[in-house]
């Protein structure tokens, strides 16, 4: 990973949302974390496990559609061993939130009946949304709320500040800027989160992040490239050449008959973040 990415990886804004989750803990019953089901472990912030503690936990493998399902039902079940209650759902379309609100009672059925027992049970049950940019987390309250009242963009960086938001049966949510980590102990974490938009294209060369992609694909889904780019033979090809190859066949071509890697890189991207690519899961 490059010096510069080192530098800008976690701006002032983040480091202020990291604080702001810890004021906000008191104020919420459990946390909900989205994560992009493609990087079910990669597009997790480390630091939140130790930030939320023993807090309820749910998480969303967001985007479920655009990744792997054999990996997402292996995922699930990993978290399960792990008592965390994980959920695949696709927040733009809503498929599988109908489940959210009735799993949002069972892990809180401890604090539901302490309330019962005080003469609370129509309290309000308030849950913290968190997780890191880009995946997904102001389509869900969108949705959940049934209201485009949070601010949605494809890109990092939207939210900025804590929102409440209800979304009936007695569920309120309070919604968090996206926020990443200081470092990374494994750089190919960053190249990763590239991948999805989780970091600025700005921060790499946009050519790298496509070659890094591809050399991916290469070793774990080359049936896809094949199928999208109707290329053969090209495992023996280097990243690079292929990027130039799917180049030449979409017919991005410079002045002096230069094939246009960088425009191919942009559109490669695209089409892997469309889920044009197929089903992909990267971790």
């Amino acid at each position: 990973m490059n010096e510069k990415m080192t530098v800008q990886w976690f701006p002032g804004h983040m480091a202020k949302t990291r604080r702001l989750i810890k004021e906000s803990l008191p104020l919420v019953d459990a946390v909900c974390e989205i994560v992009d089901a493609r990087l079910p472990e990669s597009s997790r912030n480390p630091e939140i496990d130790e930030i939320v503690g023993q807090k309820p936990r749910i998480i969303l493998l967001n985007k479920c559609d655009l990744a792997d399902d054999n990996a997402t039902a292996a995922r699930i079940k990993d978290f399960a061993s792990r008592g965390i209650t994980a959920l695949p759902v696709d927040c733009r379309s809503g498929k599988g939130l109908q489940k959210f609100q009735s799993s949002v009672r069972e892990v809180l059925k401890d604090k539901i009946q302490a309330n019962i027992d005080r003469g609370m049970g129509g309290k309000t049950l308030r849950v913290m949304v968190v997780g890191i940019p880009n995946t997904g987390k102001s389509s869900f309250i969108n949705r959940m709320a049934g209201k485009n009242r949070a601010k949605v963009a494809d890109k990092p960086g939207v939210t900025r500040g804590n929102q409440w938001f209800s979304i009936g049966q007695g569920i309120e949510l309070l919604d968090t800027p996206g926020v990443l980590w200081p470092k990374f102990e494994d750089p190919e974490v960053g190249f990763k989160l590239s991948f999805i938009g989780s970091v600025k294209d700005e921060i790499l060369d946009i050519q790298e992040i496509a070659v890094r992609l591809l050399k991916f694909m290469q070793e774990r889904y080359p049936g896809n490239l094949a199928e999208r780019y109707r290329i053969e033979n090209f495992e023996e090809l280097e990243p690079y050449e292929l990027l130039e190859l799917i180049a030449k066949k979409r017919g991005f071509l410079l002045r002096g008959g230069e094939y246009d890697t960088e425009r191919c890189a942009v559109m490669l991207l695209d089409e892997f973040r469309e889920g044009r690519l197929g089903k992909i899961t990267l971790d």
